[in-house]
């Protein structure tokens, strides 16, 4: 039974990470989605994001941090306020972030070929790495403790050695809600028809009157607003934040895009989960050390067997 149960504990970890992930993922299927290009700046953007929202909460949070002495004590009404304005502005500075980056960086590469953008992309990368570190300094910085550690399966009267916590919880019901929004946003909104339509035939979109450099500028800042929203809810999950944490959430996160599928929403969404579980299941059972082998040796089969991840499809080659 102890077995069974520390399965359970990994699983529930797996999936708050995995949709943390997820979050993240979306970002690089969307950019590729639409102009086929690997975003490989999006993580550090992701980075800055929880710098942001971090830096807020240090400079107007501070009395809402206070009354959260202890981990079990549930915070106040005004800590959520905090919370909410800190999401807010994390989300618009990584899309106006984001937007600026595919303006001055992205836009005039995009007929030169696939290399040009994907080096620019590396370059934007290091650059905003040099950023967080001068913003936050070398070492890592402790987030505010808002999120109190409560274990909601010994509120309910269940005992057992499995524990599923408000920060769970936190990720989880973020999480859902954003992606929700953002499919009902792409299927059912005009805005959302256009970058569809991008996404199938760029030529033939921008025949039929869809203005192309907005809509991919829609595209960079609807990823960046997540990644904005992933970065807080990293932040408060984990306590803490360093201006390397943009590389290894990145990399987990374009796997999880390769995984399902890149390009298509739903496989980010699959594939984000599935790396957060298997993850978590080797960290448990195996070594973390032997994680990353793990992802990408799971990876690595997926695609010999299904070259364009679990939910990908075929597609024509684009001019």
């Amino acid at each position: 039974m102890a077995g069974f149960e520390f399965l359970l504990q990994q699983l529930v970890t797996g999936i708050a990470n995995g949709m943390l992930i997820t979050l993240i993922a979306i970002g690089y299927t969307l950019v590729y989605g639409i102009i086929e290009m690997i975003n490989f700046a999006h993580g550090d953007v992701f980075m800055l994001g929880a710098f942001s929202a971090l830096t807020f909460l240090q400079l107007v949070g501070a009395q809402a941090v206070r009354r959260v002495r202890n981990v079990d004590q549930a915070p106040s009404p005004e800590t959520y306020l905090w919370l909410v304005l800190a999401m807010i502005l994390a989300m618009v500075f990584c899309a106006a972030l984001n937007v600026m980056i595919e303006r001055f960086a992205y836009r005039r590469l995009r007929r030169g070929g696939r290399m040009a953008p994907l080096i620019s992309a590396i370059g934007v990368s290091f650059m905003l790495q040099n950023v967080g570190l001068y913003w936050k300094g070398a070492s890592p910085v402790n987030f505010p403790r808002f999120i109190p550690q409560i274990d909601l399966v010994k509120e309910i009267g269940i005992d057992s050695f499995v524990r599923f916590t408000t920060k769970d919880l936190f990720v989880i019901v973020v999480t859902v809600p954003l992606v929700i929004a953002l499919t009902v946003f792409i299927q059912r909104t005009k805005l959302g028809k256009a970058m569809r339509a991008t996404a199938q035939d760029r030529d033939a979109a921008q025949l039929m009157g869809i203005d192309i450099n907005r809509t991919i500028a829609l595209t960079f800042l609807l990823g960046g607003a997540l990644a904005g929203a992933a970065g807080l809810v990293s932040g408060l999950y984990n306590n803490t934040a360093n201006f390397q944490m943009g590389f290894s959430y990145g990399l987990n996160s374009f796997t999880a895009a390769v995984l399902g599928g890149i390009g298509n929403l739903n496989g980010a969404m699959l594939g984000g989960v599935f790396i957060g579980v298997l993850a978590a299941l080797s960290d448990g059972y195996i070594d973390p050390r032997w994680t990353p082998v793990v992802i990408f040796g799971t990876l690595n089969l997926v695609l010999i067997l299904r070259p364009t991840g679990i939910l990908g499809q075929e597609s024509a080659e684009r001019a």
